[in-house]
C-alpha cells in the first residue's frame, strides 16, 4: 500500500485492550482509566476480517498491543489466526511483562515472532514510582525465561523519564550483556499524560553509554518493523536502540498505521482520524466497501507530527496511550 507521499504503508500496531494491570504516570492516573465497554472492544473475528483485507492489500507485519494485551483472554488464539493469514509474516507483541512468564510457551506455540518488554528501570523503588505498582519480580521474572528458553527474538523498550539516575540507565543494559536481547531507549511523547513529562534526549543516553562501553557503532541489518536506529557495543551481545521521534523525526519513512482497541484507525499517533471500523463492521458492510474506506484514509496519512513546535497545540489526540495503543 502506497500513500499520497509514495510511503509504503506494511505494518498495524493493534490494540487488542486498554485495560492494564499497572498504573505507569505518563500514561495513567493513579486510579486507572473508566473502560471501553465490553460490545465496544474489537471482537477477534473483526480483528482478524481487517488484517485479511490490508494483507491483500500489502501489509505484512502486525504488532498487538494495550493496554496490556496478556490480560485480554486467549491471546494466543488470536495469534494464531493472524499468523494463518495469507501475506502476513510477521506478529509481534508488546507487553509489561508482568504476565510474561505465565503465557511465555503459550505465546512461542502460537506463532509468536518477537516479544518486545516495556521496562523503565530495574530498581525496585523507581519502578513502584512509574507504575505505582509492586511488579518488578514478575517482569524480571518473565524477562529471565525468555531470555533462557530464547525461542523468539527479545527487546527491551526503555521510556527514561528526566529524574532517571545515570547509573539506573545504564544498568538496564544487563539485558544485553549475555544475550541477543536489545535494549532500546524511547523519546517521551506528549501524549496523554505524557504531556507532563519533559523528554530526555537520546543525545544524553548515547553520551551516557559511551563513557561506560565506548563508542556505538551503527548497525545497519534489519531487526524490527519500525523506525528504531541500532547500534553494537563492545561487551554487549544485544544490540542497543533507539526511537527518537522527537529529536530525529522520522515520519518520511513511516510505515505504520494503528488499530484501536474500540476501533479507531489513526494513521499518525498525533491526530484523529475520525473513522471508526467497529461502528463500520456494524453496518454489514461488504469488503470492498470496506477497503474503499480504509484505502482512502491510508493514502491520505499526514505527512508528519508535529509535537516539537511549541507554536501549535500540543496533540491532536486527547485520549491516554492505553487507550490508544501508543
Amino acid at each position: 500500500m502506497i500513500d499520497t507521499l509514495g510511503r509504503t504503508i506494511d505494518y498495524i500496531r493493534i490494540s487488542i485492550t486498554d485495560r492494564c494491570n499497572l498504573r505507569c504516570v505518563y500514561c495513567m492516573p493513579e486510579e486507572g482509566m473508566p473502560p471501553i465497554a465490553h460490545e465496544e472492544i474489537l471482537t477477534f473475528e473483526e480483528i482478524v476480517r481487517i488484517c485479511k483485507l490490508l494483507a491483500k492489500h500489502g501489509f505484512k507485519k502486525i504488532k498487538l498491543t494495550g493496554g496490556e494485551p496478556l490480560v485480554r483472554k486467549d491471546v494466543d488464539v488470536l495469534i494464531k489466526k493472524l499468523k494463518n493469514i495469507e501475506g502476513i509474516t510477521n506478529v509481534t507483541l508488546t507487553t509489561n511483562g508482568v504476565m510474561l512468564s505465565e503465557y511465555y510457551n503459550k505465546l512461542v506455540d502460537a506463532g509468536i515472532d518477537g516479544i518486545t518488554i516495556s521496562l523503565d528501570t530495574i530498581n525496585e523503588k523507581r519502578y513502584k514510582e512509574i507504575t505505582r505498582r509492586d511488579s518488578l519480580g514478575k517482569v524480571l521474572e518473565g524477562i529471565k525465561l525468555a531470555q533462557e528458553k530464547g525461542k523468539v527474538p527479545l527487546k527491551i523498550n526503555c521510556v527514561i523519564l528526566k529524574d532517571e539516575k545515570e547509573e539506573d540507565i545504564i544498568s538496564l543494559l544487563k539485558f544485553a550483556e549475555n544475550n541477543e536481547t536489545d535494549v532500546r531507549f524511547i523519546e517521551m511523547m506528549p501524549i496523554g499524560y505524557g504531556n507532563n513529562f519533559e523528554f530526555v534526549s537520546d543525545n544524553y543516553i548515547r553520551t551516557l553509554i559511551e563513557n561506560k562501553y565506548g563508542q556505538l557503532i551503527p548497525y545497519y541489518e534489519k531487526r524490527g518493523n519500525g523506525p528504531s536506529e541500532y547500534y553494537e557495543v563492545s561487551g554487549l551481545k544485544g544490540k542497543i536502540g533507539f526511537i527518537s521521534s522527537i529529536s530525529h523525526k522520522f515520519c518520511d519513512s513511516c510505515n505504520r498505521i494503528r488499530l484501536t482497541a474500540d476501533g479507531n484507525i489513526k494513521t499518525c499517533l498525533q491526530y484523529n482520524c475520525n473513522v471508526n471500523l467497529k461502528k463500520v463492521l456494524k453496518q454489514e458492510i461488504t469488503d470492498d466497501e470496506l477497503w474503499l474506506l480504509l484505502e482512502e484514509v491510508i493514502k491520505n496519512k499526514p505527512a508528519g507530527h508535529h509535537f516539537s513546535d511549541k507554536t501549535l497545540e500540543k496533540t491532536d489526540e486527547k485520549r491516554a496511550m492505553s487507550q490508544i495503543g501508543g
